[in-house]
C-alpha cells in the first residue's frame, strides 16, 4: 500500500486533507536525523500503509523454508505444539533424578509443603531433608513459624505438585517442569505474533527448549521458573492487547474510494479503546510475578510504560498530530488502573494464608507484631494485619538489599550474559560401578547439575542484543523495543546491587527474551520474504548452521544439566572456563 498527500474527497478542506496525510510523509526530519540514515535510521514508523502498520497481516503458510505438511491454517498451532512436546519430553525425562534435595530446594520444597498445609512457612529440623528422602515425605510438619524473604505464590505453585504427586523430588519439581514447558509454548506463540512468522516463533521456542539455564531451572524446585512463567504470560497478554486495540482503532479510521484505510487526526486523537481484558489479565499475571519474587514489581513498571508507549505509537500511525496528549487524556489512567492496582491487589491477596493465621503467636512469622511489639504509633487505625504485614515487608526489604554474606557461586551481573559464573546445584563423585558410573571407569565419575545457559546460545544472544538495540534505535522497530524491555527489566536492576550476594540463575527471567532476540537476528540473516532465492538460501544455511551448533551444544552439556554420571575427564572437558568449576 502507498500513501498520497491528496485527499480522495474533492470537497474536503485543506486542513482536513492535511489531517489525513501520513505523518511519516508530512514530517521533514531534522539534519541530525538525516545524518543517522547512514546507519539505517528509517524514521518513526517505517513504511507501509496505515492498516498494515497498525495490524500487520500474517503471511500465508509456505513450504519454502518451513514445510507445513498440508496443515495450512493449523500450522500456527501445530508447529508450536510440536516444539512444546519436545521441550516437555526433555524436562520430564527422569525428573526425580537426582533423588536429593539440591541447592535451594532445601528451602522452597519444604516451605511449599508447609504453606499448603499450614498457610505459612515453618521451621524444619536440621535433618529434615534426610528424613523426607528416607520416608518418602512421610514426616510431621512443624508448627513454629519461619522467617522467609520471598512472597508465597511460587511456593503455592510448587506445593500443588507436591499435593498431586507426593512430598518427593518428582513432586516438588513437577510444577516448575510444567511451567517451564508452557513457557516454550508461550514463546512460540508470542514470537509468531510479534514477528508474524510461525517459523521464527517456533525457532524462538526451540532455542528456549534447548537453553541449559531454562532447562535446569525447569527441573529444580526454585521460585525463578514460576517468576518466568508469570512474566512471560503478562508479556504475551500485552502483545495480544496491542493487536486487539490496534484492530479497533484501524476499524474506526476512514476508508477511501480505493478501499485503503486512511489516517485521520480527529479520530486518532479522540478514539477510546474501550474494554481491554487482556491488559487486566496482564496486570493479574504481573501481580502473581511480584508475589513470587519481588523483582516482579520491576516488570510491573516496565510493562506498564511499554504498553503506554504502544498506544502513543498507534495514535501516531493513525494520524494524531498530538499523540502524547491524546494518550495522556484517554489511555494513561486506564493503563495505570489495569496494571498497577491490579498487581498490588493480587500481591496482597497472595498473603491470605498468612493474614488468616492467628495473631496469638501460633500463626505466621510476625503475624502478631501489631498486637505485641508494634503497639502504638500513628497508624493504629489500620487493621492489625495490615500493620504486621507492612512491618514484615520492611524487614524483608532490609534483608534483600543488604545481603552481603559471601557465597561460592555468587557472581556479578556483568558476567551473566556470557555465562561467566554458573551455579552448581548438585555434585557427587561416585566410584566405578555405583550411581551410574561405568564399572570399567579408570577413575571416579562426576555427577553434576550445573545451572549454565547453553554457551553458544548465550554468546549469540550477546550479539543479538546489539542487533535488536540497533533495530530499536535506528529502525524504530517496536518488536526490538519490546524484547529489550523484557531483558532490561530483568537484568539492569541488579547492577544497583553489585555488592549484594546475587547469582547467575537470576538471569533466567529474561532468557525467553534473549531467545526472541536471537530468533529476530536469525530472521534478518535469512532475509526478507521478498529477497532473491539465492539470498534466502544462503541466509537460511548460515542461520541453520548456528541453530544446529546451539542444539549440539545443549546435547554436549546434557550430562551436566541432568546429573548424569560421566568419567571425570569427560566432566573436565566440559569445563570450558575456569570460572565454571
Amino acid at each position: 500500500m502507498t500513501h498520497t498527500a491528496s485527499s480522495s474527497h474533492p470537497t474536503e478542506t485543506p486542513s482536513r486533507a492535511a489531517a489525513r496525510q501520513d505523518p511519516a510523509e508530512a514530517e521533514r526530519p531534522s539534519s541530525w536525523l538525516r545524518g543517522l540514515r547512514r546507519f539505517g535510521y528509517a524514521g518513526r514508523d517505517g513504511g507501509g500503509g496505515v492498516l498494515e502498520r497498525l495490524v500487520p497481516s500474517f503471511p500465508a503458510p509456505t513450504s519454502r523454508l518451513w514445510p507445513t505438511g498440508g496443515l495450512g491454517r493449523f500450522s500456527g498451532w501445530a508447529g508450536p505444539l510440536l516444539v512444546t512436546l519436545l521441550a516437555g519430553l526433555l524436562r520430564f525425562w527422569h525428573l526425580g533424578s537426582p533423588k536429593a534435595v539440591i541447592f535451594d530446594e532445601t528451602y522452597y520444597a519444604k516451605d511449599a509443603w508447609a504453606i499448603i498445609h499450614r498457610g505459612f512457612e515453618v521451621n524444619w529440623a536440621k535433618n529434615a531433608n534426610d528424613l523426607i528422602l528416607q520416608r518418602n515425605g512421610d514426616v510431621p510438619i512443624p508448627h513454629d513459624a519461619s522467617y522467609v524473604v520471598h512472597p508465597p505464590v511460587g511456593k503455592y505453585v510448587i506445593g500443588i505438585g507436591e499435593w498431586l504427586f507426593g512430598f518427593d523430588p518428582f513432586g516438588w519439581r513437577f510444577m516448575t517442569a510444567l511451567l517451564g514447558t508452557l513457557c516454550v509454548l508461550m514463546v512460540c506463540r508470542i514470537g509468531r505474533r510479534i514477528f508474524r512468522s510461525t517459523f521464527l516463533g517456533c525457532l524462538a521456542g526451540l532455542l528456549l527448549a534447548v537453553d541449559g539455564l531454562a532447562f535446569v531451572m525447569s527441573r529444580t524446585a526454585l521460585l525463578d521458573s514460576v517468576l518466568v512463567f508469570f512474566v512471560l504470560a503478562a508479556f504475551g497478554c500485552l502483545v495480544v492487547d496491542r493487536d486487539r486495540a490496534r484492530e479497533r482503532l484501524a476499524a474506526a479510521l476512514p476508508v477511501d474510494e480505493n478501499g485503503l484505510v486512511r489516517p485521520d487526526a480527529h479520530i486518532a486523537e479522540t478514539f477510546r479503546f474501550g474494554w481491554r481484558p487482556w491488559r487486566l489479565l496482564a496486570g493479574l499475571c504481573l501481580g502473581l510475578a511480584a508475589a513470587t519474587k519481588w523483582n516482579g514489581f520491576v516488570y510491573v513498571a516496565a510493562f506498564a510504560l511499554m504498553t503506554v508507549l504502544w498506544d502513543v505509537g498507534a495514535r501516531r500511525v493513525a494520524g494524531a498530530r498530538h499523540p502524547w496528549m491524546a494518550t495522556y487524556q484517554w489511555d494513561l489512567g486506564w493503563a495505570f488502573l489495569s496494571t498497577v492496582p491490579v498487581a498490588i491487589g493480587t500481591y496482597v491477596l497472595s498473603w491470605l494464608g498468612w493474614i488468616l493465621s492467628p495473631d496469638d503467636g501460633t500463626g505466621g512469622y510476625l503475624r502478631n507484631w501489631a498486637v505485641t511489639a508494634g503497639k502504638g504509633g500513628h497508624f493504629t487505625w489500620l487493621p492489625d494485619w495490615v500493620r504486621s504485614l507492612w512491618h514484615y515487608e520492611h524487614e524483608v526489604w532490609e534483608f534483600n538489599t543488604h545481603l552481603t554474606s559471601a557465597h561460592t557461586y555468587q557472581s556479578n551481573p556483568w558476567s551473566w550474559i556470557v555465562d561467566g559464573r554458573p551455579v552448581s546445584y548438585f555434585y557427587e563423585s561416585p566410584s566405578p560401578g555405583t550411581d551410574g558410573c561405568p564399572a570399567d571407569a579408570a577413575d571416579k565419575c562426576a555427577r553434576e547439575v550445573l545451572a549454565l545457559g547453553t554457551p553458544l546460545l548465550w554468546w549469540a544472544a550477546a550479539v543479538a542484543l546489539l542487533f535488536v538495540l540497533w533495530r530499536w534505535f535506528f529502525r524504530r522497530d517496536w518488536r526490538a523495543g519490546a524484547i529489550l524491555c523484557g531483558v532490561a527489566a530483568g537484568y539492569l536492576p541488579w547492577f544497583q546491587y553489585q555488592e549484594r550476594t546475587i547469582f547467575y540463575f537470576y538471569a533466567v527471567v529474561f532468557a525467553p527474551f534473549l531467545c526472541l532476540a536471537v530468533a529476530m537476528m536469525l530472521g534478518a540473516i535469512i532475509g526478507r520474504p521478498g529477497s532473491s532465492e539465492r539470498r534466502r538460501m544462503a541466509g537460511a544455511a548460515g542461520a541453520g548452521v548456528l541453530v544446529l551448533l546451539i542444539v549440539w551444544n545443549f546435547i554436549y552439556f546434557w550430562p551436566i544439566y541432568t546429573g548424569t554420571a560421566i568419567p571425570i575427564d569427560s566432566w573436565r572437558s566440559r569445563m570450558w572456563l575456569d570460572t565454571w568449576v
